[in-house]
């Protein structure tokens, strides 16, 4: 799919979920930014925002299969992936799939389950698979995770491993909506009778597997490449951080900015591209010391500082 396409392609579906969404655009693109660049996002924000919404818009948007996960503190990996089951009539083990056998799967407050289960989904993130019992099934194309997660303080959850944090492409938040937008929430509510609105699907599975081949034909000059690497760099040199940006942290940042230039509608990456997704893809790696975590240091503030420190190439 040409570039310009992706982009049409694209805005379509950000109008079609901003018509059951009451949220920021920058949200909605951080979300389809992630799906864009083929890796999964994380959402975390206080109960009835509407992450499950969005999930849910999205999946239908895009024309894809979708699956929910509840994930409570007596989940076990079996009930994600699935398990064989022995079938007495003719003697032998068959596999039953699990809900992660979806081209969307949304795992729904991932940190109320146990870091046991939570790591159920390692293996089907990073390789698009699962394992059971050793033998692997593969997954269906595309296949992507959209996690919400509660924040940590609340109770009842458990903090995510950082192997499994590192996974997701993205995180970011939904928010409160504004004034204006709370009312609109209502008015949209007062329209229809069903609790939930309703999304069509703009685009079809084949053409979201071309869509997410789309940011390959991206140019990023070696300027940019030394940039991003600077920047991850920066993290791990941050006396506020003990576990910097990982190298799979620094190919996902530039993913992700090949994904914005096409979401822009650009055959090309430039600084304000990664300016623009380092904060969703590069914070949430980040392992704080135990000092910093007492001052209660905000990520994203590191983020900022080391791009304050790095000079901007000219592109």
């Amino acid at each position: 799919m040409e570039v310009a396409d992706a982009s049409s392609a694209l805005e379509s579906v950000l109008d079609e979920v901003g018509s059951a969404v009451v949220a920021d655009r920058e949200f909605l693109e951080t979300v389809l930014l992630g799906i864009t660049s083929r890796g999964h996002v994380l959402l975390e924000d206080v109960p009835g925002t509407g992450k499950t919404l969005t999930a849910r818009s999205v999946a239908a948007a895009l024309g894809l299969s979708f699956s929910r996960i509840q994930f409570t503190p007596d989940l076990l990996p079996a009930d994600v992936t699935g398990t064989n089951i022995y079938n007495e009539r003719d003697g032998t083990f068959q596999f039953s799939e699990g809900p992660i056998f979806a081209n969307v799967v949304l795992a729904d407050e991932i940190n109320r389950a146990p870091p046991k289960t939570q790591s159920a989904l390692l293996e089907a993130m990073g390789e698009g698979q699962v394992t059971v019992d050793g033998e692997t099934h593969e997954l269906p194309r595309p296949f992507f995770v959209m996690a919400t997660q509660n924040p940590v303080e609340m109770e009842g959850t458990f903090e995510l491993p950082e192997a499994q944090v590192d996974r997701f492409a993205v995180k970011t938040a939904i928010g409160y909506p504004d004034e204006d937008g709370e009312v609109e929430l209502l008015r949209r509510r007062r329209s229809r009778e069903s609790k939930s609105p309703s999304v069509n699907a703009v685009l079809s599975p084949e053409e979201v597997r071309a869509l997410r081949t789309t940011p390959e034909d991206v140019h990023v000059e070696d300027d940019l490449l030394e940039y991003m690497a600077a920047i991850a760099r920066g993290t791990r040199e941050d006396r506020r951080v003990d576990v910097g940006v990982s190298p799979r942290g620094t190919q996902r940042l530039f993913e992700a900015s090949r994904a914005r230039a096409v979401i822009v509608g650009r055959d090309f990456v430039t600084p304000d591209d990664v300016k623009v997704v380092v904060g969703s893809v590069l914070a949430h790696r980040l392992v704080l010391t135990p000092d910093a975590r007492v001052d209660n240091v905000d990520p994203t503030a590191i983020i900022a500082d080391v791009l304050d420190e790095i000079p901007v190439p000219t592109v």
